[in-house]
């Protein structure tokens, strides 16, 4: 376990330095910076299960937890918060609305696919760890890791409209709001802009009268978060599972990339071989949460942010952020304030949100150049994302099996890329046409 040794005079990051994961500033610099990296994340931590009707306070709770659990995993050489995961929501929401008849409102049925995610990144994390990281750079190319992330976004824009339909005047102002932070603040504060926007649409709403605090005033100050378990029992259960194993694709590429930006950032390539463990870590943080009511975790970029604005990427904050997190999910009249955002704020603030994840889907495909002028990239990501936004969906009569539109269109994707690439491998060795693979458009045309 990597031990901390202060750097420099404990309160300052000389220019061009930074903090290393193994040192850290004086306690009380930790602490604060351990502070910011909690609201960092808090914005985009609550709204998971709120969308999903998780209890926040358990989320926090597991959140904090998931941390530590990375921390410890990792041996302290790692910086990282473990948040509550987007790619959850759509199949969450998929799988509670199956369920919704069920005493706990379905959350058990979503429960169980948390949980078969989280025990199946942990085994691929213990491939990667023995095996390297290269075989996974190979089945997910930058085209399908791009595919998945933005077709897992664009599959909730009816989720997003429905919530900001019962509220349209609430959730504009909200919508315009955080655009305006967004674009208005620098640093920090532009990275919080959806926090910020949650704040300002619940104020404006307020003063619209849309708030409900009867929850509020019964909730007690100081008490243990709510825990619900996973429901294996229930045959239908099993082929909503299926909805969440694309979330291990997203997962992994989450998981990758931040140790990469860690490793980049501290100029420490040493820092890459801890990406079987952070899979590891966060595969048995997010089966943990599913074990007892809490949401899937990830690797956060906001908390990079944080990482990158200050310069301090001591593992001692986020020691200090998980523990604060645990502490906040003691109160269940904080999870009850929580709980009370109306759902103009939510509408407003998802249809932003869910529409960002596709956009971080695209921008995998600008950052690592993917070629659309071949065929293949171009079905690819086509279908599948048209599967994604139609809500294509495949069930069995009279069985309760189905597969949703995530599920068909993530299976799409890595057939049409691998197989199409196999036929093309095929076609090339033995065909008379001489231009190469690449310049081979749709229909045998070019590719303009």
């Amino acid at each position: 376990m990597a031990l901390w040794s202060l750097h420099g005079d404990g309160r300052t990051v000389e220019p061009g330095a930074v903090v290393r994961p193994d040192e850290r500033l004086n306690w009380p610099a930790t602490i604060a910076i351990g502070v910011q990296h909690v609201v960092a994340m808090f914005g985009a931590t609550f709204l998971v299960p709120i969308l999903t009707g998780f209890p926040v306070p358990t989320t926090l709770l597991f959140s904090g937890v998931g941390t530590i659990l990375f921390l410890l995993i990792t041996r302290n050489k790692l910086p990282s918060y473990l948040g509550s995961s987007f790619a959850f929501i759509a199949p969450v929401t998929a799988a509670t609305a199956a369920h919704a008849t069920g005493a706990d409102k379905g959350i058990g049925a979503a429960l169980a696919g948390i949980v078969s995610v989280g025990v199946l990144l942990a085994l691929i994390g213990v491939v990667v760890h023995v095996a390297g990281v290269k075989w996974v750079d190979r089945f997910l190319p930058p085209v399908l890791a791009g595919t998945i992330v933005a077709l897992i976004g664009f599959n909730l824009a009816g989720a997003a409209y429905g919530n900001f339909a019962k509220a349209p005047v609430t959730a504009t102002f909200t919508l315009a709001i955080t655009i305006v932070f967004a674009v208005l603040f620098r640093g920090f504060l532009g990275r919080i802009s959806i926090f910020l926007g949650v704040i300002a649409g619940y104020v404006f709403a307020a003063f619209r009268g849309e708030l409900d605090f009867s929850a509020v005033d019964k909730a007690a100050w100081v008490g243990l978060p709510t825990f619900h378990l996973p429901d294996f029992g229930t045959p239908t259960v099993w082929s909503g599972i299926a909805m969440f194993l694309p979330v291990v694709l997203v997962l992994i590429a989450e998981n990758v990339g931040h140790v990469r930006g860690v490793a980049t950032m501290v100029e420490d390539p040493q820092i890459n071989a801890q990406t079987g463990k952070a899979l590891i870590a966060d595969g048995v943080s997010t089966t943990l949460a599913g074990f007892f009511g809490g949401s899937g975790t990830t690797t956060y970029g906001e908390n990079i942010g944080v990482m990158a604005s200050t310069r301090v990427y001591s593992t001692a904050a986020y020691w200090v952020a998980g523990i604060a997190a645990i502490l906040l999910s003691l109160s269940p009249k904080f999870g009850a304030i929580i709980n009370s955002v109306p759902a103009g704020v939510l509408g407003g603030i998802t249809t932003g949100l869910y529409g960002l994840i596709g956009v971080i889907g695209i921008k995998i495909w600008v950052d690592n150049r993917v070629d659309f002028s071949r065929p293949v990239n171009q079905y690819t990501a086509a279908v599948a994302l048209i599967i994604a936004v139609g809500g294509f969906s495949i069930s069995i009569k009279d069985s309760g099996f189905m597969l949703g539109g995530i599920v068909i269109a993530t299976v799409a994707a890595i057939v049409i890329y691998h197989g199409g690439n196999a036929i093309a491998r095929l076609r090339k060795s033995g065909a008379d046409d001489p231009r190469p693979l690449e310049a081979v458009g749709p229909m045998g045309g070019d590719p303009a």
